[in-house]
């Protein structure tokens, strides 16, 4: 599994900001190429804005799932629920930050 930056509390990549069951993804930072499981964690490790994901990229590999270490690109990632390699579910509500990471 690609090493994850920040404050992570457990091996699935939960972090101190968001911990739940469903909390199990890391995303790969277009601005610096590191993991992270969220922006928060990204603010608290870096001292570089955040750059976004342009749709022409959407087919990198960006996206950790914390339960299998499989990694999805951002057009698979952005069109399911759960992980297409081990169907552990993702939090849905994760598309609320969509526009921190991704063009939309």
């Amino acid at each position: 599994m690609p090493n994850v930056y920040g404050p992570t509390v457990d091996e699935q990549t939960r972090c101190i900001h968001y911990h739940g069951p469903t909390d199990i993804i890391a995303i790969k930072f277009h601005c610096c190429g590191k993991y992270y499981p969220c922006y928060q964690c990204h603010h608290a490790c870096e001292e570089h804005e955040i750059s976004v994901w342009n749709k022409a990229a959407f087919h990198q590999y960006a996206i950790l799932c914390g339960v299998c270490g499989e990694e999805l690109t951002i057009n698979e990632y952005l069109h399911t629920k759960q992980c297409i390699h081990c169907r552990a579910p993702f939090n849905v509500g994760c598309k609320m930050h969509y526009h921190i990471y991704f063009e939309l």
